[in-house]
């Protein structure tokens, strides 16, 4: 148990530390003004003083660490006490770490070159972060932390189960379908294709519980 609390630590802290190791190496170089704002085309439209970066990354770390800590102690704090697998909890707190220290580090080398390539970053590290988190949702039992928590699939545990199964091969498949085709695409194409799959990915598993609540109230 120690080995691994000392695994958790090492882990974690690389990747909140990455970021801050390599703001540090490029502060200097940075302009007293960078940008701090980007629209869709990945086009600066707002400005700030490079300390803005420093904050942007304490505030970034903060929401990592909180996020990491509620995840990996879902199962002590939920109130349905659904024991999900320690190791399922583990993989989703780092894949969330992970996520965000990529986000933060396309936040930094977007401020050194002036724009954000959102068609080869952002947007498939998104589409990846679905993708992974489609690959654990069918493994995830009903709670009020992680999953697709509406209120029909929290009050029906066979609800919950079909909805996560279906949502988890919509989530992998249209997860991938971002991060590989995103990147090949002009702006501002990448970003609405990536949009309209993620209305989809999002908005198809709540209809499909909906239908099936429907239906089993039909039944009754």
């Amino acid at each position: 148990m120690k080995s691994t609390s000392v695994k958790e630590i090492f882990v974690v802290g690389v990747l909140i530390l990455l970021p801050f190791i390599y703001l540090g190496s490029i502060y200097d170089s940075l302009p007293a003004i960078i940008p701090t704002h980007f629209n869709y085309k990945g086009e600066a439209d707002g400005t700030g003083e490079k300390s803005t970066l420093v904050v942007v990354s304490i505030f970034m770390t903060c929401v990592s660490v909180f996020t990491y800590l509620i995840v990996k102690n879902a199962n002590k704090i939920d109130p349905k006490k659904n024991a999900q697998s320690p190791e399922l909890l583990q993989k989703i707190a780092y894949m969330i770490v992970a996520f965000l220290c990529a986000i933060l580090l396309v936040i930094i080398q977007s401020a050194k070159t002036g724009s954000v390539k959102s068609n080869q970053f952002l947007l498939p590290l998104i589409g990846l972060l679905f993708a992974g988190l489609g690959n654990f949702m069918h493994s995830i039992k009903p709670n009020y932390f992680i999953g697709m928590r509406l209120p029909w699939t929290l009050e029906d545990p066979e609800n919950w189960r079909k909805t996560h199964q279906i949502g988890s091969k919509i989530w992998m498949i249209g997860g991938i379908l971002i991060a590989m085709c995103s990147p090949f695409m002009p702006n501002p194409t990448g970003f609405i294709y990536s949009m309209i799959v993620l209305i989809v990915m999002i908005v198809y598993p709540i209809i499909f519980s909906y239908r099936l609540f429907k239906k089993s109230n039909k039944e009754i």
